[in-house]
C-alpha cells in the first residue's frame, strides 16, 4: 500500500480515483477545486480531502492528476499552493491530464529541480473506461521512475505503456486522437449515407463490423448514432481542444494533417448547432442538419 493524492475529479478522475483506493488498496488523500466533491469522494470511499492540492501532496509517494488543460495544470502544480510545494524527494508525480507536450516537459524539468520524478500519463478510453478501470494509458518518463509508477496506476488501467522520455505520452494521445478523428467522421458518412439509399443501418453495421471497416467506434457508437443520441461519453469541447494541441504540435514538427484538420472544422459546426456537451459522434448531426 503506498500514500497516494488525487488531483481533479471531474468525470475521469472521481472514478479513477476511486479504484486507486479500492482496487490498489491505497491510502488516498484527494483535491478538487470544489471541495463539496472532494467530501463527496472521501465520504464514499473513505479517504481524506485535502483544500489545496500542497496539501493533497504532501508526504504522498505518487500524486496523481487530471485536470482541463495546460492552465489548470499549471495552476494546481507550479502555482501558488500548488503540488511541487510539497512534493517528497523521490515521489511521483502522474499526470492523467491530456495537455500539451510542451507543458509536460516543462514540468518535468520543475519536478527535477524540485527532487522529485515526473510521468506524463494521459489516457485513452473515456468515462466508461474510468468507471471499469479499462483506460490505456500512454506514459512519458524515466524507464526506472515508470517501473515503480506502473503497478499503481494498473489499479484503473488495461494498458500501459512507456512511450519515450518526458512528453512523449502527450505525443502518443495525440495520434490517437488523430486517428479517432478520421473514423469517427468515416463512420458517420457511412451511416449517412446508409440511411440516404434506404439501408437498414444496424444489417449493415452487423455484416461490415466483421471486416476490415469494424472499429471499437462501430461496435459501440453505431446504435446511439443512428438513433441521433449523443450524451455517450467524451464532448466535442474537450475533443476540440485536444485537437487544437496537436494541431500545434504538428505546425511546430511539419507533420501533414489535413483531415484532422478538416474534422477539427467539422467539430466547430457541431459546437455551433448547440452540441458543445455531445459526444464526439455527433458529427452525423452535422450531415443530418
Amino acid at each position: 500500500m503506498a500514500k497516494v493524492a488525487f488531483i481533479g475529479l471531474g468525470v475521469m478522475g472521481y472514478p479513477m480515483a476511486g479504484h486507486l483506493k479500492v482496487k490498489g488498496g491505497h491510502e488516498l488523500t484527494v483535491y478538487n477545486r470544489t471541495i463539496a466533491k472532494a467530501e463527496k469522494w472521501a465520504a464514499q470511499f473513505g479517504g481524506r480531502a485535502a483544500p489545496t492540492p500542497a496539501e493533497a501532496a504532501a508526504g504522498a509517494d505518487f500524486v496523481f492528476c487530471c485536470v482541463g488543460n495546460d492552465d489548470d495544470l499549471r495552476a494546481v502544480t507550479t502555482g501558488k499552493g500548488g503540488a511541487f510545494e510539497a512534493m517528497a524527494k523521490g515521489a511521483v508525480f502522474i499526470d492523467n491530464t491530456t495537455a500539451s507536450a510542451e507543458v509536460a516537459r516543462e514540468l518535468d524539468a520543475a519536478a527535477t529541480a524540485g527532487g522529485f520524478d515526473f510521468i506524463d500519463a494521459p489516457v485513452s478510453g473515456g468515462q466508461a473506461g474510468a468507471e471499469n478501470g479499462v483506460l490505456t494509458v500512454m506514459c512519458g518518463g524515466d524507464a526506472g521512475v515508470f517501473e515503480r509508477a506502473k503497478p499503481i496506476i494498473d489499479a484503473y488501467a488495461r494498458m500501459v505503456g512507456l512511450m519515450g522520455p518526458a512528453g512523449s505520452g502527450q505525443l502518443t494521445k495525440m495520434v490517437n486522437q488523430i486517428c479517432i478523428a478520421g473514423l469517427v467522421q468515416g463512420l458517420a458518412e457511412g451511416i449517412h449515407f446508409g440511411k440516404k439509399a434506404g439501408l437498414d443501418i444496424e444489417k449493415v453495421v452487423d455484416v461490415i463490423s466483421k471486416g476490415a471497416a469494424g472499429s471499437w467506434q462501430m461496435e459501440n457508437r453505431h446504435k446511439t448514432m443512428n438513433a441521433g443520441k449523443y450524451d455517450f461519453g467524451f464532448a466535442v469541447d474537450w475533443m476540440r481542444k485536444d485537437l487544437d494541441i496537436l494541431l500545434a504540435e504538428a505546425r511546430r514538427n511539419g507533420a501533414k494533417l489535413p483531415v484532422t484538420a478538416l474534422v477539427d472544422q467539422f467539430y466547430a459546426e457541431v459546437q455551433a448547432l448547440g452540441g458543445k456537451r455531445w459526444d464526439t459522434s455527433s458529427l452525423l448531426a452535422r450531415l443530418e442538419k
